[in-house]
């Protein structure tokens, strides 16, 4: 032994029995401090079941299956309400549908639309299992959030494919509420890891099936039109010529913008007037330097012919808004405008940085709606949707302000959100249900998505929102598109209800091939 140790162990052997058990102690304690310390300094990651950080963020995403409302005080109701509703549910009796939505969204717009979409699908959650007769499966609703940009699409959307195999019997997605590229990535991997998905609010073209005879998505239906059918529907409505009007529109676009501006192309053929473009910052939901691009288009509006009363707008919402502002700012003021864009033109409803007092200067904004509570009340087409369904939601909305339905908040349907989403987890129920075999409780996950080219003809499902009659490819057919204005007052206005096909579907609903 070395001297040295040989010491040490001396010392060691001369300490009296207390001393050796006080410096046991204190080397217990400091190794536990540091411990603890380390536990301290950890950054624990998890916020709830089925949902946590990722590494380089602050939000809370995957799947949550608890009561969990992502630090969002506004969907907390709601939220409680489909936790009760799902703790009802047995083991063996109910299938899982996933409402995929950002639910850490931070711009006031989108929580909105977050929020009615959410309240809609739990509506029709608790339609599904109280009020269709008995009929089952049950339907248990999860809340899949891909972070408020959708950067986390693909960490969500493995931790839904994993529930499909699960006891959580996942079987079938809905939500997807904006044409975004983080959304197309995400339906395209979902839908070809075999998981049906039912979009609510998308609209672009090149999320959906049937473009040029390809079916990129298989599995996926919708209960939205085209912007192509919208465009459609709105030029049906306006019969407006070529010569009076221009297009504004979102350059390098998006998903929504491109295939809207695309559409509004298509209409304006002809058109004596170059199409104008702007560049809004990377997240659409940002202000950004466009309002001074705006200021000079405006300008330039003022420097056509006066024949010229139309702008289609192809752009999102916050750009609409800003462009909205500035054309009631413009120097021509003598000549009264009409602006006819998308479905985000809903969002403005309730946007309160919206100049509105540019609404009685001469400028009307119409847009193509998803859906209106007015649009089946005074005097509604024979075909393409029906007052009944309207009457069982409003029905729905009167008790679901106290238990044993909600509370769920108060509920807008006035920008439509709440009542596609309603429509779109109806649909799922639908597919869902024919496809559960007899004798059998859940339905196997491929044969759900095969249900959708049989949603037509007396297998319709007769929504809120009109009518949906699938195609083969899983688009509706004619949807029915509310015509909605903008008020001065707040809020907006049900014009009319315009139609793809220029007039109603017929009765029997049954796509031409």
């Amino acid at each position: 032994m070395r001297p040295w140790l040989r010491e040490v162990v001396q010392r060691i052997r001369t300490i009296p029995i207390y001393r050796y058990t006080a410096l046991v102690v204190a080397a217990a304690l400091v190794f536990g401090l540091v411990v603890l310390t380390r536990a301290l300094l950890h950054d624990d990651r998890s916020c709830a079941a089925g949902v946590a950080r990722p590494e380089d963020s602050g939000e809370c995403v995957g799947v949550s299956t608890s009561a969990f409302d992502f630090g969002q005080r506004q969907f907390a109701d709601t939220i409680r309400a489909v936790a009760r509703e799902n703790s009802k549910l047995k083991p063996g009796t109910y299938v899982t549908v996933a409402l995929f939505e950002p639910f850490t969204a931070t711009d006031a717009d989108t929580m909105n639309d977050v929020r009615h979409e959410l309240q809609g699908a739990y509506l029709a959650q608790y339609h599904s299992n109280h009020d269709d007769n008995g009929e089952t499966p049950y339907i248990r609703l999860v809340l899949a959030n891909p972070g408020a940009s959708g950067a986390y699409w693909e960490r969500t959307v493995d931790r839904i494919v994993t529930m499909t195999t699960s006891s959580d019997q996942l079987r079938a997605v809905t939500g997807i509420g904006t044409s975004t590229d983080n959304n197309k990535k995400a339906v395209a991997k979902l839908t070809r890891l075999g998981v049906p998905v039912i979009g609510t609010s998308i609209t672009a073209d090149d999320l959906a099936n049937g473009q040029r005879g390809k079916d990129p998505y298989p599995g996926l239906a919708r209960v939205a039109p085209t912007n192509t059918d919208e465009a459609r529907a709105l030029a049906s409505f306006a019969k407006v010529t070529a010569d009076r009007a221009l297009l504004v529109y979102d350059k390098p676009g998006d998903p929504y913008t491109k295939t809207l501006q695309q559409a509004f192309s298509t209409l304006l053929k002809g058109s004596p007037y170059g199409s104008w473009p702007f560049t809004p910052p990377a997240d659409r939901s940002q202000e950004g330097s466009t309002p001074n691009t705006f200021r000079q288009i405006t300008d330039l509006i003022c420097d056509t012919d006066t024949r010229l009363d139309t702008v289609f707008f192809a752009g999102r919402h916050t750009q609409l808004r800003q462009f909205i502002n500035a054309l009631g700012r413009r120097g021509c003021q003598s000549r009264s405008f009409t602006v006819l864009t998308g479905d985000e033109g809903s969002y403005l409803t309730g946007d309160k940085k919206l100049d509105r007092s540019a609404l009685q200067h001469g400028v009307a904004v119409r847009y193509t709606s998803l859906a209106h509570p007015d649009a089946w009340i005074n005097k509604p087409p024979s075909t393409g949707g029906s007052t009944q369904s309207t009457k069982e939601l409003d029905q729905l909305l009167t008790v679901a302000k106290t238990r044993p339905v909600g509370p769920i908040g108060a509920v807008s349907l006035d920008d439509g959100q709440a009542i596609i989403a309603y429509d779109a987890m109806r649909l799922a129920v639908h597919g869902v249900r024919e496809a559960t075999p007899d004798q059998q409780k859940i339905p196997p996950l491929a044969d759900v998505g095969l249900q959708w080219p049989q949603v037509k003809g007396s297998l319709r499902v007769n929504g809120v929102s009109g009518w949906i009659c699938l195609d083969v490819h899983g688009n509706p057919y004619d949807k029915a598109v509310p015509i909605v204005e903008l008020t001065p007052q707040g809020g907006s206005r049900f014009v009319k209800i315009a139609w793809p096909e220029d007039r109603p579907p017929a009765k029997d609903c049954l796509p031409p091939a």
